[in-house]
């Protein structure tokens, strides 16, 4: 199933949002080197049939060409879309894909190997998250189309890093960004601000996820 990006719409709102604490805070955090340009592709994978253990704590490791940053997994309020976010990133489906939509002082969006801003795994999960839902800086979430079902999502992800607070609670909640965070501002340094679409002007890899317990 395709994976649109976040409703344009709503970028275009943000798109001159730059400015704010999340964006000074990344004008101190160090530069992202250049890095080559993955060659897209698209593949699918089976819908993961178990969840994660709730009474475990779980992190994914985002291991970038910028740095690292960890994701508190949110298990318990999003078991079916952190189920999927795992069995993805245990099966290498995130590794070698790029940040393809930044737009600074809002998201950073990854998750597509086919770099279009429509890919996916092939399959979409639901748990719509609840109406005080509010998307703050750190927090993880996933895009889906403005067709899909509040709480749709297949593999992209956002990590918000600057205002979101105008987003409606209609994105599936992944977790929340524990440790790393000037990686992710370093990252939203790299869009152009002229475009509200959200046009990388840097490649930046996520080179592999990783899953963790304890």
């Amino acid at each position: 199933m395709a994976r649109a990006a976040i409703v344009l719409a709503l970028l275009v709102t943000l798109g001159a949002t730059v400015g704010g604490t999340a964006t000074r805070a990344a004008t101190h955090a160090a530069t992202c080197p250049k890095a080559k340009r993955p060659t897209p592709r698209s593949e699918t994978r089976e819908k993961p049939k178990t969840h994660l253990n709730p009474s475990k704590t779980w992190t994914a490791t985002f291991t970038t060409s910028c740095g690292t940053f960890k994701v508190r997994l949110a298990v318990k309020t999003s078991p079916n879309t952190t189920a999927s976010f795992a069995s993805l990133a245990r099966s290498h489906f995130f590794d070698r894909t790029i940040f393809h939509r930044i737009v600074p002082g809002f998201v950073i969006q990854g998750g597509d190997p086919t770099q279009t801003g429509s890919g996916g795994p092939g399959y979409s999960v639901v748990d719509k998250p609840p109406k005080t839902t509010k998307y703050r800086l750190g927090t993880v979430a996933m895009a889906k189309t403005q067709a899909d079902p509040s709480g749709t999502s297949g593999s992209q992800f956002f990590v918000v890093t600057g205002d979101a607070s105008f987003l409606t609670p209609d994105y599936a909640v992944l977790g929340r960004v524990v440790s790393g965070l000037p990686v992710a501002l370093t990252i939203s340094r790299y869009g152009d601000v002229n475009d509200p679409t959200g046009r990388p002007t840097r490649i930046v890899v996520v080179r592999s996820i990783t899953i963790s317990s304890r």
